[in-house]
């Protein structure tokens, strides 16, 4: 990457990366319908979620999903990491573990777009608060 000259210069880049991405800090406010976390804790980076959340990104880019992906810190799932989380319109959220590039790809195309649920699915072991 070039060196950044001005502020111009880095404004110019703060936009150009904003169009590429749509993460949003308050995901259940955004009217999204599709929200996707991706665990980005240094364990999930380790095992490659840096790779998987810019895979997932550029395909709902380019598929035209609209949907929110955030980046997320732990969610203790550090045995089966890259873990992320993907919540339907009016559905419990699912969690997918082990979720490589290819992983990914039959998650956006089976679950995302046409609601099949795929391999990999981490089973609920917690209850919330509310219950």
């Amino acid at each position: 990457m070039n060196k950044l000259r001005n502020l111009a210069e880095l404004s110019n880049l703060k936009e150009r990366v904003r169009s590429k991405t749509r993460f949003t800090d308050k995901i259940k406010d955004s009217g999204q319908p599709v929200q996707i976390r991706v665990a980005m804790a240094t364990c999930s980076i380790a095992s490659g979620s840096r790779e998987t959340m810019n895979y997932i990104v550029d395909e709902l880019d380019k598929r035209n999903v609209d949907a929110t992906v955030t980046q997320t810190g732990c969610m203790g799932y550090c045995y089966a990491e890259p873990t992320i989380e993907v919540t339907l319109p009016d559905q419990e959220p699912v969690l997918f573990g082990y979720v490589d590039v290819k992983k990914a790809d039959e998650i956006i195309e089976k679950y995302i777009k046409s609601g099949i649920l795929v391999d990999g699915i981490i089973p609920v072991n917690y209850k919330r608060i509310d219950e």
